[in-house]
C-alpha cells in the first residue's frame, strides 16, 4: 500500500465555535453533514457511506476547540492515519474557521479536497452558515 500524503484545508464558517464543536464532535453532529449514519461505542465511531464502513477511535479531543480520530483496522488497532477538525477562531474579528487535517494517496489528493469541500458545504447549510 502506498503511504498518504498529510494535507490540511481551511475553511471559513459563519458559527459560534460552540454550536460548530457539537457538529464536528458528536454522532449525531456529524451524520448531519460527514457520514450517513455514525455510530459510536465508548472512544469507536463507525461511519458509514453508502455500503462502505469506517472505523475510528477518538484519539482526542478539546471541548470548543478540536476532535481528532485515528482511523483502525478491524483489530481495532490505529494505523497511521487519522484526520483532525480543528476549530480557529480570531482573536481580534472573532472570524470562525475550520481546519481539516487528512491525509490521502498522492494521485488522490485533489479528489480528496474536494470531497472535503463537498462535505463541508453541507456542514454549511445544517448550521446556516451559507
Amino acid at each position: 500500500m502506498d503511504s498518504k500524503i498529510r494535507y490540511e484545508l481551511e475553511f471559513p464558517l459563519n458559527s459560534s465555535p460552540q454550536l460548530l464543536y457539537q457538529y464536528i464532535s458528536t454522532p449525531s453532529g456529524l451524520q448531519e453533514w460527514f457520514a450517513d449514519n455514525v455510530n459510536s461505542r465508548g472512544e469507536f465511531f463507525t461511519f458509514i457511506w453508502n455500503d462502505t464502513e469506517e472505523n475510528a477511535r477518538l484519539a482526542s479531543k478539546k471541548t470548543g476547540e478540536k476532535v481528532k480520530f485515528k482511523w483502525v483496522d478491524d483489530a481495532k488497532k490505529d494505523t497511521d492515519y487519522y484526520f483532525e477538525l480543528r476549530i480557529l477562531e480570531d482573536e481580534i474579528t472573532k472570524d470562525v474557521s475550520l481546519m481539516v487535517v487528512d491525509f490521502a494517496e498522492e494521485n488522490e489528493i485533489d479528489e480528496a479536497k474536494l470531497l472535503w469541500e463537498n462535505q463541508i458545504s453541507d456542514l454549511k447549510h445544517v448550521i446556516g452558515s451559507i
